[in-house]
């Protein structure tokens, strides 16, 4: 992908990744989001399984926690903010707002629940990561251009370095996926694949933002 003259003076950062520093971030893969029967529903849901599965695994190897975001709303709200842009949905405490079964979500692991789009808004992540003395993190999930997207905008404003593997992300349609993967890697972070990612956790492999290839 070429880039565009002001997107051009970019300062081109590899990143080698360390379990001891690194966390994955699954953004939103809910069952309102994922399955019949949810009211927003993202086709294709299924193609993000298997990389999801192999970073997870990859980085519990390493050591890396895996934190699971869930988009989760309280009833009875005035003004729920989400709602009034999107169809209301993912009531907390209901069968839409669990993990999706396929990937093996486990209670030790780290949830997150978020009632804005980004995980960091006004949810105790940030102080969990800085708790964890955690500075790497690898970002996927549903939706890129907004949920994912958000929130990798908010781990970069608090000085995060931010990994996002381009094949466990799905957005609302083909333009949205390549127009905020490709202000991803110009802008906040490094966009990869799952495969090198998987390299970096398990080998130390470095990180290549895939839009100087």
């Amino acid at each position: 992908m070429s880039l565009d003259v002001f997107s051009a003076h970019l300062e081109q950062q590899d990143i080698r990744l360390d379990g001891k520093r690194s966390a994955l971030i699954v953004i939103d893969m809910i069952n309102e989001f994922c399955k019949p029967g949810g009211k927003m529903v993202l086709p294709g849901y299924e193609s993000l399984v298997g990389p999801q599965l192999s970073l997870v695994e990859a980085a519990r190897a390493a050591g890396a926690p895996v934190i699971w975001v869930h988009d989760a709303h309280r009833p009875g709200m005035r003004h729920e903010r989400e709602w009034a842009k999107r169809t209301p949905h993912g009531l907390e405490n209901t069968w839409a707002t669990e993990i999706i079964e396929d990937l093996g979500a486990r209670p030790d692991d780290i949830h997150v629940t978020k009632r804005r789009y980004s995980a960091f808004f006004q949810t105790d992540l940030d102080l969990t990561l800085k708790d964890m003395q955690l500075d790497q993190l690898v970002i996927c999930g549903v939706v890129t251009n907004i949920c994912v997207r958000s929130t990798v905008h908010d781990a970069f404003f608090n000085g995060y370095e931010v990994v996002v593997p381009a094949d466990a992300c799905a957005a609302t349609g083909p333009r949205e996926q390549e127009s905020s993967l490709y202000d991803i890697a110009t802008h906040f972070g490094i966009v990869s694949d799952t495969q090198s990612v998987v390299a970096a956790f398990s080998k130390g492999a470095t990180l290549t933002n895939m839009i100087a290839a």
